[in-house]
């Protein structure tokens, strides 16, 4: 008795050859559409699913494979005799392979502005429906979503007249991934569409960009995923040269991107273990980057520089003076580019333009935290003035810019800044002191004159009090402690300017 398979993609890459294969091993090949017409043209005997069903393709196509004869004869497991007597019953063959790949719905709704209307005509219906019921049924039926498998499948049925069933779970298991993914792009196409931030249940979908040589640290093994449909920032860089992005690279290379966002004007931001140690503005991103780079030129050693303009060739050759693992930008001039290619190792990347606004998601055991990202911008009406002394023009350019900073430092977070460079960071720690005395001590005598920004409010007065000590002139916190007092008549009585913003921007 011949075998059956059932053929229908939207992507054909291979789908003849393969075809002619089964056709060779004895298959009868059936089909639809515009695969049944590529099969005809290219000489496979195939046989049109309407012909089996007995019934037409109707409604534009909508409706052809939904039918027992197709679905009976996928799902029939072929040692019950009660099945078989059913598929003796009524006319049913059995399929033994199927190979199907979905309506091009990704591809679809990933152009611009695409219709809602020709979005939902690209959701497929019959197709998972097959798909999944040949998965469920793997232990009789051979299942394929991926051209990639074609070959493996011929090989195992030319050596065993079938595949193995190991094979053949190994398919159905990525066969449930192929349509779990397929229906979350349409979730969350739906979802967007209707405003569901927070739904009673919620998935994502992502697809390998690469597997990595391993995680954080060398024992633990990695991939990096991507937002298959809108996707920016580091995962749509263009690597123009250097060695192959680690975990740690892709991680910090995200920190810089985000940061370097938070600017129009030309900036230069360096990153070190997804904290910032220099961060500066200036006319050009030459300027700005010999400014972040004096900023901390002992952390940036090893560390990612990223820009919002084009790098060009002075910037290039004060870049290759130094060791670092990544230099981003949105262009580089091609003699800029040839300068940092001389360093073997060193990544450039070239960053796309654009940005979606995706949640925020934290894995915890067991579930994970999702959250809208933080991007708030401070509202000027909001600003408070608490102390007697309100910041001089100066001041309020310098916390602004120190505010953008230390939202994207790790929590508990200090900065100061001065002239729109960052002299000292106070990163990571366990209370809000540490990270000032450290902010401080980075910045030395530049701390006189600076003015500092605080992630979150003051719960007592030692942050103005080691400010003072300092000579930071001004300080920009959210406010909101009980003891917010305390820390306001210290200011006034150091002569320091301070303003509430009534925003805290924790990064855990």
């Amino acid at each position: 008795m011949s075998r059956r398979a059932l053929i229908s993609v939207s992507k054909k890459d291979g789908i003849v050859e393969f075809a002619k294969k089964l056709e060779d091993l004895g298959y009868e090949i059936i089909s639809t559409g515009g695969t049944y017409n590529l099969l005809k043209e290219s000489g496979v005997k195939v046989i049109k699913v309407s012909e089996v069903t007995g019934f037409p393709e109707i409604m534009e196509g909508r409706v052809k494979t939904l039918h027992p004869k197709i679905h009976g004869g996928i799902l029939a497991v072929r040692d019950k005799k009660e099945h078989l007597k059913d598929l003796n019953d009524h006319g049913i063959v059995p399929i033994d392979l199927v190979a199907i790949n979905l309506y091009p719905f990704k591809e679809t709704i990933s152009r611009e502005k695409v219709a809602l209307e020709e979005a939902i005509e690209n959701i497929d219906i019959g197709g998972p429906a097959m798909i999944r019921a040949a998965a469920k049924n793997y232990k009789y039926v051979t299942v394929l979503v991926d051209p990639v498998d074609y070959e493996k499948v011929i090989e195992e049925i030319k050596l065993y007249g079938d595949t193995k069933e190991e094979t053949r779970f190994y398919l159905a298991a990525k066969a449930f991934g192929h349509t779990a993914f397929y229906d979350s792009l349409i979730y969350e196409y739906f979802r967007e569409k209707t405003n569901m931030e927070f739904p009673k249940v919620i998935t994502f979908a992502y697809e390998k960009v690469q597997d990595l040589r391993y995680g954080e640290n060398p024992h633990q093994k990695a991939a990096f995923y991507k937002n298959p449909v809108k996707s920016y920032g580091i995962a749509e860089c263009l690597q123009l040269h250097g060695k192959e992005l680690s975990f740690n690279n892709i991680n910090d290379a995200n920190a810089a991107i985000e940061l370097v966002r938070e600017f129009s004007e030309p900036v230069a931001v360096a990153i070190k273990h997804t904290n910032p140690c220099g961060v500066a503005v200036g006319n050009s991103i030459y300027e700005a980057y010999l400014k972040a780079y004096e900023a901390d030129p002992v952390s940036i050693f090893g560390g990612i520089v990223a820009f919002n303009r084009k790098v060009d060739v002075d910037t290039a050759k004060e870049l290759v003076k130094i060791f670092l693992e990544i230099v981003i930008a949105p262009d580089f001039e091609e003699e800029a580019l040839e300068i940092l290619m001389s360093k073997k190792n060193l990544r450039v990347l070239k960053l796309k333009e654009g940005y979606y606004r995706e949640f925020d998601l934290k894995k915890v055991e067991g579930g994970v935290l999702v959250q809208q990202k933080d991007e708030i911008d401070l509202d000027e009406s909001s600003i408070k003035v608490v102390t007697k002394r309100a910041p001089t023009e100066k001041e309020m350019k310098d916390l602004k810019f120190a505010l953008k900073v230390v939202k994207h430092v790790k929590s508990n977070a200090i900065v100061l800044a001065k002239d729109g460079v960052t002299v000292g960071i106070g990163v990571g720690q366990v209370n809000r002191i540490w990270p000032t005395e450290q902010a401080i001590k980075q910045a030395g005598e530049r701390a006189k004159g600076s003015v500092l920004a605080s992630d979150a409010f003051f719960p007592f007065p030692d942050v103005v009090e080691a400010a003072a000590r300092g000579g930071i002139t001004a300080i920009i916190q959210p406010g909101g402690s009980q003891n917010d007092q305390l820390s306001i008549e210290v200011a006034d009585r150091a002569g320091i300017a301070m303003i509430f913003t009534g925003i805290r921007h924790f990064k855990h």
